[in-house]
């Protein structure tokens, strides 16, 4: 059947890109329905849960598209599918697009409220994902609000309650004040929590094969499934730490640095990775080199993702010692058989390329490196390199400039017309 063949992956690419655009209001019926890989509400859902089953989770929102094009409507299941699935794939956008969606079809009451006016007491899992949904959109408010009502159901606060608390300061605008204090205050409180069961998992999380990272969205959710990346007992310093390195807090950083150190705990890579990308937000590329030196001295496990934080942040400002910090890191790295993914390169790549009176020699490095294992990075990236390339005194027959030329026409001609923004 088409449709099993296109959720198990048989018939490739899946779904629409294979399928085109079915603008296709000429087409007979016949036709129409070979092309089709849905037409009902229950096969979207099982496509939507073979998506999610597959993380392909870019894919929802083009399916959430088409079933809108045929005039399908969405149930409550669907939604849950899109929300959940947008959410472990980190994108908070779609999330709460698809949240709006659920609210303008009259599918989404005000849950607590829904939950008190036919008496039925919330999980302590149903409060988390409220708190955390606000705490990304900086809601404050809201989530203080939430903590008063599992105050009053007599729950308390766990780790994810606190690391929630600590994103919403993040995400206010303008930022609160007394941010510093807040965050402290809250890691020290979270030491206190036992009221609540260490772990909120389902049975269907578990079936879903979402961790609780990725349900909570929380910053460290990518490394949730890395070996020797977290310290699942250091959650709410992940959330702090991780919240003082956007805003290039140092002060803040130290301060919670300390009182790790004072419980007797031991920095895992992730909050290694906060101290460092802090120092280098924040302009110090000696502090931010010698948190990466101290740490591969230690005999610790290193990963890509070390090295890869190293060059990017080095590479801000673009400045000599900082190019050069950023090749000899990425030479190392190379050295001791860790490689770029595309993904990475591509952000390498797209951040290199914006160095405009340097010789361009990591962005050269990074192409070089790429090529050498065969991938194409994205498209920014290639289009940013070969901009920059352009603007230098190149002759229109170098090898490289040919090769990055071929790319680019070749990328810009795939993408076709553009897609309207959302």
């Amino acid at each position: 059947m088409r449709l099993l063949q296109s959720i198990t992956g048989q018939c490739r690419p899946v779904l629409l890109r294979a399928l085109g655009r079915r603008y296709l209001a000429a087409a007979s019926t016949e036709e129409y329905a070979k092309r089709n890989y849905a037409s009902n509400v229950s096969e979207y859902n099982t496509v939507l849960n073979s998506l999610n089953a597959q993380r392909r989770h870019f894919l929802l929102r083009d399916v959430y598209d088409d079933m809108m094009l045929d005039g399908v409507q969405p149930d409550q299941d669907t939604f849950k599918s899109l929300i959940l699935g947008t959410m472990k794939g980190s994108s908070l956008q779609d999330a709460f697009y698809f949240a709006d969606q659920m609210k303008n079809m009259g599918l989404a009451p005000d849950i607590l409220e829904d939950m008190k006016k036919f008496d039925v007491k919330p999980k302590v899992q149903t409060y988390m994902c409220l708190l955390n949904a606000c705490a990304a959109t900086g809601h404050l408010d809201r989530v203080y609000a939430i903590v008063r009502d599992m105050t009053a159901a007599g729950l308390g606060l766990n780790k994810f309650c606190y690391a929630a608390l600590i994103t919403a300061l993040r995400n206010k605008t303008p930022l609160p004040d007394d941010f510093g204090t807040k965050i402290i205050e809250f890691v020290e409180r979270s030491k206190e929590w036992t009221s609540v069961e260490e772990s909120s998992m389902t049975a269907e999380n578990v079936m879903m094969d979402i961790t609780e990272e990725e349900l909570y969205n929380m910053p460290t959710a990518e490394y949730a499934r890395r070996r020797g990346f977290l310290n699942r007992q250091l959650t709410v310093y992940h959330a702090a730490l991780h919240a003082c390195a956007d805003l290039r807090n140092v002060e803040v950083m130290e301060a919670l640095l300390g009182m790790l150190e004072k419980d007797g705990k031991t920095p895992d890579l992730f909050i290694v990775m906060q101290k460092m990308r802090c120092y280098l937000q924040s302009g110090d590329i000696d502090r931010g080199l010698k948190t990466f030196d101290d740490y591969m001295k230690s005999g610790n496990l290193p990963a890509v993702e070390l090295y890869t934080m190293l060059v990017e942040g080095a590479m801000i400002g673009h400045t000599p010692k900082g190019m050069q910090i950023a090749q000899e890191t990425l030479v190392n790295m190379t050295s001791r058989n860790f490689y770029l993914s595309p993904k990475m390169g591509s952000d390498l790549l797209l951040a290199a390329a914006g160095d405009e009176t340097g010789g361009y020699t990591v962005a050269n490095y990074i192409w070089d490196l790429m090529q050498a294992r065969n991938i194409i990075p994205q498209f920014p990236a290639v289009e940013a390199y070969y901009k920059g390339l352009k603007k230098r005194e190149i002759p229109g027959d170098d090898p490289r400039l040919l090769v990055v030329t071929r790319t680019y026409d070749d990328l810009l001609a795939r993408r076709g017309p553009r897609r309207p923004s959302r």
